[in-house]
């Protein structure tokens, strides 16, 4: 048997994808299939081309290798610092095994899996500093406290009926509550800061794992020295960050000359970055029936734990005058009038002394948003936060994305923040891979009888016609009329790519995100025209 030194990069990677997914997802060269069946004995011909497929399949390997290299960095320093091969293990397993050590190393025991059975149900138990106003939000609590929280055969927690239906007022606004965090429900809707608004967005930091540390949750078969290690790495990973932000402010302060901060600030951030892992993976093991850290009715008081108080900032938000018009999970915007910003500090203040949370402010002077999930922000920088269907695509920290028409969503921007027509941003782009449209067919998808396999690519051509197709029933690939595949990318830019294309789904973007002038210029009623 070999003995070799190695890394299983599928653990590392977010999103659990196949590594022909990923390989479109970095823009790799080309995406490929097995090009036999599984079972075929090969004819000698047959073996050549499963030898290039291969090779492919390793250059793929090699390039997510070079995409995740800050995580393995971390990995590295963090197998080091704890003497745990940590390497190849995900955010969420990182966080078990760095908390199974400290607890050994303190007890002397090897934490054990606790045995809970599928059906078990929980009460949540409502700490002391939620309190509420309205008739309507003591009715959702009261409901809350009398709900039965029953634990599925996978070890998930199901949210009842009675709470996943609700429906929560506060002001304009409509709120959801679930196992993954509080949502508002807007849709199709733009704010703009002026002279006389801000838009403010509060967000709490490290939110879950503060609730289980002010609320002092443990998992009873761990007992309350794992609050002793978590809290540690809280607050080691809570000293790295605030170092972070003081580099940050000080290095530019220093126009980018201080060679010496930098390194500081590389290897805080480092630091701040291994424990932020730690911290937010020991999280998701609570509600993983697999992990030593398994403690179902933990996730419970820390997820409708943080939708409550939400909802109570939320409510004090509004109560005193200002307007929220979004929630997630951790952070809510706020319009706030010019001039009133430390009425609204205060408030917050307020909150804050109550529920033993810190919120940090970021600022827009734009934003734009599908829903809650979906969304174009600009800073007043001019800088740009896009999320969900208009993020760049990616393979970094725990979220993962795979492009979709990435020069739509530039063009957006373009718009939206320098006036830039949407013909113009799209026309002048000569990148194939901001054209491009990566995703899974289950079964695998065929074009014009050829096979294209499960891992698929295409641009939209004015040279194609008809559709990509399921190989198993012949049904459409959504949003494929007009596609042409692109298993390969090319060494010059295609002739053929359709921009009219492209130009319609700019312009769709742009009513999905709510854009409005007040005051619209001839090219806005044209570019709107077409579209309303």
């Amino acid at each position: 048997m070999i003995e070799c030194d190695h890394v299983d990069l599928i653990e590392i990677a977010p999103g659990q994808n196949s590594l022909k997914i990923y390989n479109g997802t970095m823009h790799g060269r080309r995406m490929q299939d097995l090009p036999v069946d599984e079972d075929a004995v090969l004819t000698h011909d047959e073996m050549d081309v499963v030898s290039d497929y291969c090779v492919n399949d390793l250059a793929a390997t090699g390039l997510l290798m070079q995409t995740l290299k800050e995580q393995l960095t971390f990995r590295e320093q963090m197998t080091k610092q704890y003497g745990v091969d940590l390497r190849s293990k995900s955010d969420a397993q990182i966080a078990e095994a760095v908390i199974k050590k400290e607890l050994k190393r303190l007890t002397g025991e090897e934490p054990k899996k606790p045995k809970i059975t599928p059906g078990k149900h929980y009460k949540y138990r409502v700490p002391d500093f939620i309190h509420y106003r309205s008739t309507e939000l003591n009715a959702v609590l009261d409901k809350v406290r009398a709900a039965d929280f029953a634990i599925s055969t996978s070890g998930k927690v199901i949210m009842p009926d009675v709470l996943k239906k609700a429906k929560i007022k506060i002001g304009s606004s409509i709120y959801r509550v679930g196992i993954g965090g509080l949502h508002s429900s807007e849709k199709t809707i733009a704010h703009r800061a002026d002279a006389h608004t801000r838009i403010v967005d509060r967000d709490v930091r490290g939110y879950y794992p503060q609730i289980i540390l002010n609320l002092g949750l443990y998992p009873q078969h761990l007992g309350p020295i794992f609050l002793r290690v978590f809290r540690s790495s809280v607050e080691r990973r809570n000293k790295a960050k605030d170092h972070v932000d003081e580099l940050k402010k000080l290095i530019k302060r220093a126009n980018d000359e201080a060679t010496l901060l930098k390194q500081e600030l590389k290897t805080n951030d480092d630091v701040s970055g291994s424990l932020k892992i730690v911290n937010n993976g020991a999280f998701g093991k609570l509600g993983s029936k697999w992990s030593v850290l398994f403690a179902p009715d933990l996730t419970i008081q820390v997820t409708i734990g943080g939708q409550l108080s939400l909802l109570m900032l939320i409510e004090m938000v509004e109560r005193a005058g200002f307007r929220v018009v979004s929630a997630n999970t951790d952070c809510i915007v706020i319009i706030c009038p010019t001039g009133e910003e430390d009425a609204l500090a205060a408030v917050i203040a307020k909150w804050e002394r109550l529920t033993g949370f810190e919120t940090e402010e970021t600022e827009y002077s734009a934003l734009y948003s599908r829903d809650v999930n979906n969304y174009i922000a600009v800073k007043p920088d001019g800088s740009v936060k896009k999320k969900g269907a208009y993020a760049e695509p990616k393979i970094v920290a725990s979220s993962w994305s795979s492009p979709l028409n990435e020069v739509c969503s530039d063009a957006v921007v373009e718009y939206v923040t320098k006036g830039v027509p949407i013909f113009k941003t799209i026309h002048a782009c000569r990148d194939i891979r901001r054209f491009v449209t990566i995703r899974t067919v289950k079964g695998g998808a065929v074009k014009d009888g050829k096979n294209l396999g499960k891992a698929i690519r295409w641009y939209y051509s004015t040279d194609a016609s008809g559709s990509i197709n399921y190989k198993l029933n012949g049904n459409k690939v959504a949003r494929s009329d007009g596609a042409k595949p692109l298993m390969e990318l090319p060494d010059a830019f295609p002739n053929d790519v359709d921009y009219d294309w492209y130009i319609r789904e700019a312009k769709s973007i742009l009513i999905d995100i709510g854009y409005r002038s007040e005051r619209p210029t001839l090219d806005q009623h044209l570019l709107l025209a077409a579209v309303i």
